[in-house]
């Protein structure tokens, strides 16, 4: 008797815990999302020919998974009906490709500072899905000239090249040897 007690003790802790956690990730969620529409506008707005690259991939939904943080980010690159939003993982929509690694190195790829296929093939990138959409996003990213990255930080002027400088320097080199799990 005591062992099915303490069981479900264990299983009652355990679902209190997710259950923060998701409500973490959904508060997490609700604070960036207006931050998310602005960017992804701007760059949609500065940057049409992304589009044009993903050829018939601009409807695929891709999940963009940083590990790290309380959420995940569905981007759907449409430009009749774009979408890039913060979702709690256990909510995340069905996704066409999957990317998933630690933040730094996913904002390197963006910036083409690393190379995908090293960080693919040394494990510290997982995809999953069509490959292809995924390639041709990767393809469509490298032909930004300038970096996606400081142009994000850019639009919310000296706070947000504040907070892009700190990541960098808490991130150093994130790509190298440190595996997704």
């Amino acid at each position: 008797m005591a062992t099915v007690t303490m069981d479900m003790n264990v299983d009652t802790i355990s679902r209190a815990h997710r259950s923060g956690q998701t409500a973490l990730s959904r508060l997490a969620c609700l604070l960036i999302q207006p931050l998310l529409s602005r960017v992804v506008r701007r760059i949609a707005d500065r940057h049409p020919s992304l589009f044009a690259r993903l050829g018939p991939h601009q409807s695929t939904d891709f999940l963009i998974d940083p590990v790290e943080l309380p959420f995940a980010l569905h981007l759907r690159p449409d430009p009749k009906a774009l979408v890039l939003r913060a979702v709690p993982r256990a909510a995340a929509p069905q996704a066409g490709a999957i990317i998933r690694g630690r933040f730094m190195l996913l904002l390197e790829l963006i910036d083409s500072q690393v190379d995908g296929d090293a960080a693919f093939f040394s494990r510290h990138l997982e995809v999953s899905g069509d490959a292809e959409a995924v390639v041709r996003l990767r393809n469509a990213l490298d032909d930004v000239d300038g970096s996606v990255a400081e142009e994000t930080a850019e639009m919310f002027g000296p706070p947000g090249r504040s907070v892009l400088t700190a990541l960098r320097r808490a991130y150093p080199n994130q790509s190298q040897g440190h595996s997704v799990r």
